[in-house]
């Protein structure tokens, strides 16, 4: 079986997290989904769970952040072309996403990013394999 990976985010409106993920062509698996949380597919072995606030707040003492003003993560996402990247990006500004800055192109890799609705940093990253340097920096 392969590894798979769960992100764990806090949203202030689960409902309109659903709403604006939805509109960037996520889909959401409803065996582990309830009023207090949803399991956003990205891939086979990729999953997001959306948890509001107060339930996020049961598996941990520590304070949980507010992303508008601090960073806990940035997710980054690979996609399969420079478009697909703007693509996504597109969609999700027209959701209500921000753009925290341009887009990057390096040659062998092109990022672009949003801030989701909870401040959420989120990057769409295409690479050129056989363009890839042989050590970066």
């Amino acid at each position: 079986m392969a590894t798979q990976i769960f992100v764990n985010l806090a949203v202030n409106d689960l409902d309109r997290s659903i709403a604006f993920f939805t509109k960037l062509g996520y889909t959401f698996n409803a065996q582990f989904s309830n009023e207090k949380a949803t399991c956003m597919i990205i891939s086979d072995t990729i999953y997001v769970m959306l948890l509001t606030r107060t339930f996020f707040q049961t598996f941990t003492e520590k304070e949980i952040i507010d992303a508008h003003k601090a960073i806990e993560t940035s997710i980054a996402i690979s996609a399969e072309s420079k478009d697909a990247v703007n693509e996504m990006v597109d969609k999700a500004v027209a959701a209500g996403a921000t753009i925290p800055n341009p887009a990057t192109d390096y040659g062998f890799m092109y990022q672009h990013s949003f801030d989701d609705l909870d401040g959420h940093h989120w990057e769409y990253v295409w690479m050129d394999p056989n363009g890839m340097p042989e050590q970066l920096g």
